[in-house]
């Protein structure tokens, strides 16, 4: 099973399939994708990878847990900063928690 059918598996189950979780967990994007519209909220077992994308620690900030990140995820972000201070995923999320 691919990484996208897995996640339409979840998808279309509605529920959290810790079974297939570990597929989930090899891309911050479909991990983000996971915690915001299966889990509906934080998912701290996806925390890890989802932060290696500053894109979808911004989304997961946003849409997920609604708000500032945990610290590990809000540190990564302050490093971003630091690499490329004009990103707009930065300053989204650091207008976000103003």
């Amino acid at each position: 099973m691919t990484l996208e059918e897995t996640y339409r598996k979840a998808i279309s189950s509605s529920k959290r399939l810790p079974e297939l979780e570990d597929i989930i967990l090899t891309s911050p994007w479909f991990s983000y994708l996971y915690a915001r519209y299966v889990i509906k909220g934080r998912w701290i077992e996806g925390e890890d990878i989802i932060m290696t994308n500053v894109a979808d620690s911004c989304f997961y900030a946003i849409n997920a847990i609604k708000g500032k990140l945990p610290e590990k995820m809000h540190n990564m972000m302050i490093l971003y900063a630091i690499k490329d201070p004009n990103n707009l995923f930065v300053k989204d999320y650091f207008e976000l928690i103003k």
